[in-house]
C-alpha cells in the first residue's frame, strides 16, 4: 500500500457540490442548527444536507450535538480534527475567487462554469 499518495482519500471526503460549502459555512459561522445551515445554502435539499452531514460526521469532520428538548434541537460544528481542513478549504475558496477574476479578464464577463 502506497502511504504517500492518498489524494483520493481527501477527495472522497470533499467530493461533491455541497460538502465544501457546508464546511466553509461551519468554519466561518461556528456552530449552526440544521435550519440555519439549510437557510444559508438555499439550493440544497433537506435530504441532501442530511446525507452530506452524516458523511462528514462519519469521517469525524463534523460533530452533531442533539439536545434533549422539545422540540429537539440539533447543532453542527467542525470537530477539532476537522479544523485541520481550514487551510485547504480557504486555499480552494481563494483559488475559486481568483479563477473567476481570471475568467472575467479573459472573457469580459463573470463565468462560474
Amino acid at each position: 500500500m502506497n502511504t504517500y499518495c492518498k489524494f483520493e482519500t481527501a477527495l472522497d471526503i470533499l467530493i461533491g457540490k455541497w460538502k465544501p460549502v457546508i464546511l466553509l459555512r461551519l468554519l466561518n459561522h461556528g456552530t449552526m442548527r440544521f435550519s440555519e445551515l439549510q437557510k444559508s445554502i438555499p439550493d440544497i435539499t433537506k435530504k441532501m444536507l442530511t446525507q452530506q452531514l452524516r458523511e462528514l460526521e462519519y469521517h469525524d469532520i463534523v460533530h452533531r450535538e442533539v439536545y434533549k428538548e422539545i422540540p429537539p434541537r440539533v447543532e453542527y460544528s467542525i470537530t477539532e480534527y476537522g479544523q485541520r481542513m481550514t487551510p485547504l478549504l480557504q486555499a480552494m475558496n481563494d483559488w475559486g475567487v481568483n479563477h473567476i477574476a481570471h475568467l472575467t479578464e479573459l472573457y469580459g464577463e463573470e463565468r462560474a462554469e
